[in-house]
């Protein structure tokens, strides 16, 4: 597999914002083995492993639809950053990092994971590639002008599926891939709004992405 190199350092305009999370830590510069560190000191091994699978499945999904693997697989390595950060301290990371927090995320601020994802990926890990950095941001949710980067990140997050049994939504979301990348992304936002009554929040950037690929499908 292969990943963005990095620095081994963090971004010291960043830095105060996360030094707790570093403690114990010294980074080295291999983005696997930092990576591990990190979900190892906060006793998340099960998301490290949750990483390395979406990391392979959407290198996959990235060569099946011409995506750049290594943005793919980077992304893919980094997206769940932030859940080492317990949910009942989200909403106060995201406002000392100045995030524009919306109230679904203060509601259920366990949805700020992405954003502060793709935070920590920026100051504690050095990415610094814009279309990574939106990959991470919005893998849970998509959002509206997605990239392809974007989509197959935001899949293989959920065909990475954690829990027992098979994901009931797999069939149907592989046929929509078979149409195409937007199809397969449209399927499973529609598949979220018709359980939107079970959600704990209907993020607005999910509403938009599916409103802008049903726009796009009538278009043709």
């Amino acid at each position: 597999m292969a990943w963005i190199s990095v620095k081994g350092r963090i971004d010291m305009n960043g830095s105060c914002h996360f030094e707790q999370l570093l403690e114990g830590i010294e980074l080295t510069g291999n983005l696997l083995v930092d990576v591990r560190a990190l979900f190892v000191r906060w006793e998340q091994p099960y998301t490290f492993q949750h990483c390395l699978a979406v990391s392979q499945k959407v290198r996959r999904l990235a060569g099946r639809f011409s995506v750049d693997t290594v943005e793919a697989e980077t992304a893919g390595l980094l997206h769940d950053l932030g859940n080492v950060v317990p949910a009942s301290k989200m909403v106060a990371l995201a406002e000392a990092l100045e995030l524009d927090i919306l109230p679904e995320e203060r509601v259920f601020p366990g949805i700020l994971h992405q954003r502060l994802s793709a935070e920590m990926a920026h100051h504690l890990f050095q990415i610094d590639s814009e279309s990574i950095l939106s990959a991470i941001g919005c893998h849970t949710t998509l959002k509206k002008g997605a990239s392809p980067l974007d989509k197959v990140v935001f899949l293989a997050d959920k065909m990475s599926w954690d829990q027992p049994g098979k994901a009931p939504f797999v069939d149907g979301l592989l046929n929509a891939l078979g149409e195409s990348l937007d199809c397969g992304a449209l399927y499973y936002l529609d598949y979220l709004w018709e359980r939107r009554s079970e959600l704990s929040v209907l993020h607005p950037w999910l509403v938009e992405a599916r409103d802008e690929l049903l726009k796009n499908r009538s278009d043709f």
